[in-house]
This record gives structure tokens, C-alpha cells and sequence, in this order.
């Protein structure tokens, strides 16, 4: 019990250090998203710490994803008068968005030749962890590999998304927001909130429309996929 509470501690403490190396660097290679893992798994092998103990104080912090989904009815809330406003470009561009992410990763997982647990995990990768690991679980995926692709997806997102928008010369912020957020979804969102509070806000609303038709989509598309 005790070194599976020490395991929550490390986990925390490894995150608020990366985020503050990232704070002082600005330097998307030091984002936490990649520093964390680092430094958290050096402990591990470090303090010679049993994966199997970690994970069983690791699993509460997974656990608390779950009702953390909730909080992003805050963003819809908040922002409806935008959502209202521009409900229309939002809803085509995160529907094609929400298609494209689907088959894109179906396309490559075939590509590559992966075993359908590994393309069903892979599928939900561009949708925010919490709601990623439950349509992973829904339609037969392995959520923790699920995880593990969403954090890739989003250092990627992380790394390309303000090169398209300075390559594309994108100045609107509601377009800078909706490719940060349904690109990178938190990862996106966390980018788009250094660009601006709009640029924000739109990041905030497109990673939970995603998410949404991400839901509905995903076990429609998916015996596409597996033929």
C-alpha cells in the first residue's frame, strides 16, 4: 500500500517538474507530455519499482480520468454563444476532422500490418485520453495502449500544428483553435491557450466536438475497417 501511494506521489511530482521545465524552456522537446514519462520511468528503473506496484497506485490517477470528462461540459457552456455563433464551420470541419483521424489511422494500421487489438487501440487516438480509452475499450481495443497513442498523437499535434499555421498563413483564430484542438486535442488546447484566450476557447470546443462525434463514429467505421 505504502509503495503504491509513494507511486501516486512520483507520478505527480515527475508532472509538476516537467511542466515547470517547460514553463522556463518553451521548448516544445521539453513538453511535459515528453519530460514526464522520462523522468517518471527513471525512477522506476531506478528504485527498482515492480510495474505491477506502480500500477496499482498509477490506476487511481487513471481512474480519476473518467469523471473528469465531465469538466468539459464547462468549455461548452461557457463558450455556447461561439459555438452557436459558428456552429456550422465547427461541425463540418470536426466532422471531417473526427472521418479523416478514423480512417487515416485504420489506413496506416493496415499499412504496417497490425493485429486488430493493436488497430482497434490505435483507431481513437485523436480524441482527449479519457473519452480515447472508452471507445477503445467499446469497440475492442486495449485502452492503456490507447493511452500511449493519444500521447503521441498529441507530441505530433504539439510539434506540427504551429508549423502548418505559420506555413498556411492561418490568422483567423477560431481556424488556429479547431486545428490545434481536433489535432492535438489537450496537448492542442494547452498550445492554442499560448496563442490566445479565443484561440482557446475555439481549441476547448473542438477537442470535446471531436471527442463526441469521435463516439458516434467510431463503432460505425470500425467493421469497415476490419474487413
Amino acid at each position: 500500500m505504502l509503495v503504491s501511494f509513494l507511486c501516486i506521489i512520483m507520478t505527480i511530482v515527475s508532472y509538476i517538474i516537467a511542466k515547470f521545465i517547460y514553463k522556463k524552456s518553451k521548448l516544445f522537446i521539453l513538453s511535459p507530455l515528453i519530460v514526464a514519462p522520462v523522468l517518471l520511468s527513471s525512477c522506476i528503473i531506478l528504485l527498482g519499482v515492480d510495474y505491477t506496484d506502480y500500477d496499482k497506485g498509477g490506476r487511481w490517477l487513471t481512474n480519476m480520468l473518467q469523471p473528469a470528462v465531465v469538466g468539459f461540459a464547462v468549455p461548452l457552456y461557457k463558450y455556447r454563444a461561439v459555438l452557436k455563433k459558428h456552429m456550422r464551420v465547427i461541425l463540418v470541419s470536426m466532422t471531417s476532422g473526427a472521418i479523416v483521424a478514423l480512417a487515416s489511422s485504420g489506413i496506416y494500421a493496415h499499412l504496417v500490418h497490425l493485429k486488430n487489438d493493436y488497430l482497434l487501440s490505435l483507431l481513437p487516438r485523436s480524441v482527449t485520453t479519457p473519452i480515447a480509452m472508452v471507445i477503445s475499450a467499446d469497440i475492442g481495443g486495449v485502452p492503456t495502449m490507447t493511452a500511449i497513442f493519444v500521447i503521441v498523437t498529441g507530441i505530433c499535434g504539439l510539434i506540427l500544428g504551429p508549423i502548418i499555421i505559420r506555413f498556411f498563413h492561418i490568422r483567423e483564430k477560431l481556424a488556429k483553435g479547431l486545428l490545434l484542438g481536433m489535432g492535438a486535442h489537450g496537448a492542442g488546447t494547452s498550445k492554442a491557450l499560448e496563442f490566445g484566450t479565443e484561440e482557446g476557447a475555439a481549441a476547448s470546443l473542438a477537442m470535446v466536438v471531436a471527442a463526441l462525434l469521435t463516439l458516434i463514429f467510431a463503432p460505425i467505421i470500425t467493421p469497415f475497417i476490419l474487413l
